[in-house]
């Protein structure tokens, strides 16, 4: 997923200011990324359990209070949620267990019912039990009911999770399928750094008006007929288009004419693959809209609105007006009911075997 994007896009906080630069960011989420992509692998190989991680902590154990959170959670769910919590650095069982209960003691201060994952995985390379499998947690908003929320603590900010507790967490989400807690065909919608990387745009914000989108006669979309979307979405799904960029009108429409032929000519789509795209000057150009579906992920086009950034976007991110544009974007989206309110930010390769930068 495109960790920095929900850094500079989404302004988000957790334990205070921290930021991360590009080389960090982007080290963190290949790590990550090859983490994930082989859970489904020792998975299939059954041959883990709960007992081959060093050591799995109790809530009493690490110090917290009587459960507070008491909704039941129906098994197996289809959702697993993994976050990373910077800020909390730890490295052995004491250290952790403070850290632990200093987020605790944050998330109730928070009047959250208990902490808010299921659990959680120190970089001591233990598994500390958060609310259990059986009982909802509060991780991310509007999927609680459906999914396990994981999350990774006790980093350094601007380091990946050590490699006990990357090996920690395939032996819990292994364990999870193999008893029946996560379905073994569990979507993994979105892997993100901090607690708050999905949340909207905070409502004291004062609301902007909704940017000047270019549309399609503007720029002379070739007519189509495509099946339409189920909305209100549910996900923003954010790519690259990879190859060249853009930043004047002129060659930006020229440009998200010459996309629209490829998936047409060369792809055999219906139309263009994303709903709405960014040139580098920060104008946003409509791909099949808002009531149209794209192309980008089987089994997501009718309920996620695909946002593209023109250009390629490996070792380097979109410039400050394209992030603010997509930002406002999203938030117009919201607003005129298309996309709902506690919709899922995630990712091209977070829901699609791809190499692409989302």
């Amino acid at each position: 997923m495109l960790l920095w994007l929900c850094v500079l896009a989404l302004g988000l906080r957790v334990w205070g200011d921290f930021s991360w630069d590009e080389t960090q960011a982007k080290c963190v989420s290949e790590g990550l990324r090859d983490l994930f992509g082989n859970i489904s692998h020792l998975t299939e190989k059954g041959k883990l359990s709960l007992n081959d991680v060093s050591t799995v902590i109790s809530r009493k154990e690490w110090g917290a209070e009587a459960f507070g959170c008491s909704t039941p959670l129906t098994m197996p769910v289809d959702f697993l949620v993994t976050h990373h919590i910077p800020g909390l650095e730890c490295h052995n069982q004491t250290t952790c267990s403070q850290r632990l209960w200093e987020l605790w003691a944050h998330h109730m201060h928070n009047s959250w019912c208990d902490i808010a994952y299921n659990f959680l995985v120190g970089d001591d390379g233990r598994v500390y039990e958060g609310v259990g499998w059986n009982v909802q947690s509060m991780h991310t908003q509007g999927y609680n009911n459906i999914s396990l929320g994981f999350a990774f603590f006790g980093t350094k900010e601007g380091q990946s999770p050590s490699p006990v507790a990357q090996s920690a967490m395939k032996v819990l989400i292994s364990y999870a399928v193999q008893k029946g807690h996560l379905s073994s065909k569990y979507v993994q919608p979105l892997l993100v750094k901090g607690e708050n990387c999905l949340l909207p745009l905070q409502k004291a914000n004062p609301k902007k008006a909704c940017s000047t989108i270019i549309s399609r006669s503007a720029r002379e979309a070739r007519e189509t007929h495509c099946p339409k979307m189920n909305l209100p979405a549910k996900y923003v799904i954010v790519i690259h288009t990879a190859g060249r960029t853009c930043i004047m009108s002129d060659e930006c429409c020229l440009l998200v004419k010459d996309i629209q032929s490829l998936f047409i000519d060369r792809l055999n789509s219906c139309d263009i693959g994303y709903n709405f795209l960014l040139g580098q000057g920060g104008a946003i150009y409509e791909g099949v809209g808002w009531n149209v579906q794209g192309s980008l992920a089987p089994g997501y086009n009718n309920i996620a609105l695909g946002i593209a950034f023109m250009g390629t976007f490996l070792d380097t991110t979109p410039n400050a007006a394209v992030l603010e544009a997509a930002q406002n974007l999203i938030q117009c989206t919201v607003d005129k009911g298309y996309l709902i309110p506690n919709y899922l930010l995630v990712g091209h390769s977070d829901i699609v075997n791809t190499l692409s930068s989302g």
